[in-house]
């Protein structure tokens, strides 16, 4: 048996019913990027049924769907990758990450500028990636000081230049900031390279991200455990500090990620292979680009009828999402608090059932446990035997 995990990042399907309490209970990120952009020429994801999802009302729903089709609830606090991620594979958090709407403390960036040997850092505040870079990417150069900045998630992010600071030398200070911030609990170091000249700066693919450990056991962990093959494909193993991963495979991008996931598809016998689609967050959420996103789902829409092309007798294939990010959400660049779809289809699913809101991400880990063989040990519910074709 052969699962594939597919992750939009940030394709929410409608506020959760606490997200008022993040000042954002009028989000929907599916809904609101069509009524923005235009019904994007999606025919793939339409018959599998995302348009019957509890709470899409901008895609039409087909009389007969080819997939089984839901949504899911966000136990966890929060609405960031790594609860999302974590809560999905049975690390659900009863406590939110800390953030630093201020800015980093001198506790923090003190020990960090002298461990790392650095002249100082440059911004230390909440910010916008490609705006910060824009802005102070010239005096970044100049002075040789990373800029460090954050955001409404828990993250620590530095950016510098792949040529003038170093990539290996961005690298080696982002595992200094993890060491040093992992006694506060930050969720995530991020390395941002960019590259180019002044006016013209761009960000790379050769982020990379150092995540704290889930502080228990995930499905990626019992698989793992268990002799089942985890491809993680994107930054999956980031976001599991590793843990439970037994091969990565580094991406540039979703259609470079849905071209890995196909080629390894082509050659893995049995396990889970787990992709994260980071565009959809990165280049269109956060930037609160509706047209890009549009295309982003069109281009993924026809890279998955590829990747059905590949799929064998009893394969199961997965979509969902980590949180929101509407692109048309103005007040802020940061994610939204939001249900996410699933969609569950392939030779080894039937067709048509309607799985309802689920309580939390966690079912979705133990479906994946127990379609590849395993008695889920987590605390999600498991609907692998209403969709599993019999």
């Amino acid at each position: 048996m052969r699962s594939f995990l597919l992750v939009c990042d940030s394709l929410g399907v409608g506020a959760l019913p606490d997200a008022g309490r993040y000042g954002e209970s009028d989000c929907h990120t599916l809904d609101h990027l069509v009524a923005a952009a235009g019904m994007p020429v999606i025919p793939r994801l339409i018959e599998l049924g995302l348009g019957c999802v509890p709470g899409v009302r901008s895609l039409p729903r087909p009389d007969r769907p080819a997939g089984c089709y839901g949504r899911m609830a966000e136990r966890s606090p929060g609405k960031d990758t790594s609860t999302g991620h974590w809560e999905m594979l049975g690390c659900p958090l009863e406590t939110e990450f800390p953030v630093y709407a201020q800015g980093f403390p001198p506790a923090i960036l003190d020990p960090f500028v002298a461990r790392a040997r650095l002249p100082g850092v440059l911004c230390n505040a909440p910010a916008s990636g490609t705006e910060v870079i824009a802005r102070l990417g010239d005096e970044h150069v100049r002075t040789g000081k990373p800029i460090v900045y954050t955001s409404a998630d828990s993250v620590f992010q530095v950016a510098a230049h792949e040529q003038h600071f170093g990539l290996e030398r961005l690298y080696e200070v982002c595992e200094i900031a993890r060491e040093i911030l992992t006694p506060y609990g930050v969720g995530r170091v991020i390395a941002r390279p960019f590259v180019g000249k002044p006016g013209a700066y761009e960000r790379t693919y050769n982020r990379r991200d150092y995540s704290l450990v889930p502080p228990r056991e995930t499905g990626l962990d019992r698989l793992a455990g268990a002799g089942v093959p985890v491809v993680g494909v994107g930054k999956i193993s980031d976001i599991y500090a590793g843990r439970g991963v037994t091969e990565s495979i580094h991406t540039e991008g979703n259609r470079d990620g849905m071209r890995a996931l196909r080629e390894r598809a082509r050659t893995l016998e049995r396990g889970l292979l787990f992709v994260n689609l980071v565009d959809f967050d990165m280049l269109y959420g956060h930037r609160r680009d509706a047209p890009g996103y549009r295309r982003a789902l069109e281009e993924f829409d026809r890279d998955l009828v590829e990747l059905e092309r590949e799929l064998r007798p009893h394969d199961a294939v997965f979509v969902s999402a980590d949180h929101g990010n509407d692109p048309t959400y103005t007040r802020t660049t940061d994610h939204t608090r939001e249900y996410v779809p699933v969609l569950a289809f392939g030779p080894g699913c039937r067709a048509g059932v309607d799985l309802g809101t689920r309580a939390s991400f966690a079912d979705l880990g133990a479906t994946v446990e127990e379609s590849l063989g395993l008695v889920p040990a987590g605390p999600g519910r498991s609907f692998w035997k209403d969709v599993r074709r019999t």
